[in-house]
């Protein structure tokens, strides 16, 4: 009896369909099959690039498009506008750096023939406030016929109106938040806390007042005063500097400095803002250039797009020209 390896005795009547033929049969026809699929797939490799080309084209061509009408608005009068949103901190959309940018790129354009400073913000850090709020001055001082507004959305409050006195004149709807001008500083207290759950509080530190207002331990009085202190002073420089920007207009009203807020009609007659208008009505009744063009800056997104698809297509290159035949 035959064993698979073995050849058969030469007969002419032997079938030739042999076991013998099926394992190199078998072999010719999975390699086969391998080709045929690798071919399909670098196939559909190649249309993914090419695809992508196309699309990278078409993107490119809307972009370009883009920019031709923004250029092309940049360079008609128009009124300039920088928006500030959302709380204002170093590490938030409504940062100084940001800010400032836009403002800039506005006083150095000659065909914005005024700016709005469209603002919505509850206030945040007056140090960011204040970085606005000196280099609106300063910009001012270098461009005198370039005049600056301020127009408030739902709310401007603390840190916002901050900003806001900046500018030659602030607008608001009547139903608008409009004030807060103070300041505080928040924190919370443990010490009864770790008590009831008998946690032992252990805080090393090199200098008497290096633990200042610690939440876990008692508040002490003088600490509470040195707060005080530090509080009212940066409030007297935020009441100097409401009372720069707005000068006569504000009323004689002990409750404007307080932390009051108050609706933009009632804020009206205390000179906390000069009318009640919106960024349309300004742009065209008190710059007198009814097109407005956005300077603020926004996040890149067609080059972080360009940046992942760049990278995705040079994979898809990487991986065609390793590929191998076997």
């Amino acid at each position: 009896m035959a064993t698979f390896g073995d050849f058969p005795p030469s007969d002419n009547n032997t079938n030739r369909a042999t076991p013998e033929a099926d394992p190199w049969e078998r072999k010719v026809l999975q390699d086969l099959a391998f080709a045929a699929i690798k071919e399909q797939r670098a196939s559909r490799r190649w249309g993914y690039v090419f695809k992508g080309f196309i699309l990278l084209y078409l993107v490119a061509i809307l972009v370009m498009a883009m920019s031709n009408k923004e250029i092309q608005a940049y360079a008609e009068d128009h009124t300039a506008l920088v928006e500030i949103n959302g709380v204002i901190a170093a590490d938030a959309e409504a940062n100084a750096d940001t800010i400032v940018t836009g403002i800039r790129d506005a006083f150095d354009n000659l065909q914005a023939k005024g700016l709005i400073l469209r603002m919505n913000t509850p206030g945040g850090s007056p140090v960011q406030s204040g970085i606005i709020n000196d280099e609106i001055k300063r910009l001012q001082a270098t461009r005198p016929d370039f005049p600056v507004y301020a127009v408030i959305q739902d709310v401007c409050a603390s840190g916002g109106y901050y900003i806001a006195v900046s500018a030659k004149e602030i607008y608001a709807d009547k139903a608008s938040i409009v004030g807060s001008i103070g300041v505080r500083m928040d924190s919370f207290g443990f010490t009864d806390t770790i008590e009831k759950l008998g946690v032992e509080r252990r805080s090393i530190t090199a200098g008497e007042n290096k633990a200042f207002l610690d939440p876990f331990l008692p508040m002490k009085e003088k600490d509470i005063q040195h707060a005080h202190n530090m509080l009212n002073n940066i409030h007297q420089q935020f009441i100097d500097v409401v009372k720069e920007g707005r000068g006569d207009r504000l009323a004689n009203d002990p409750d404007l400095f307080s932390g009051l807020f108050w609706s933009g009609e009632q804020a009206l007659p205390l000179g906390l803002i000069d009318g009640l208008a919106n960024s349309s009505t300004v742009a065209r009744d008190k710059v007198g250039a009814e097109k407005i063009v956005d300077y603020t800056p926004r996040p890149d997104y067609f080059d972080r797009f360009a940046g992942r698809f760049g990278a995705s297509l040079s994979q898809a290159l990487v991986n065609l020209s390793t590929a191998k035949v076997q």
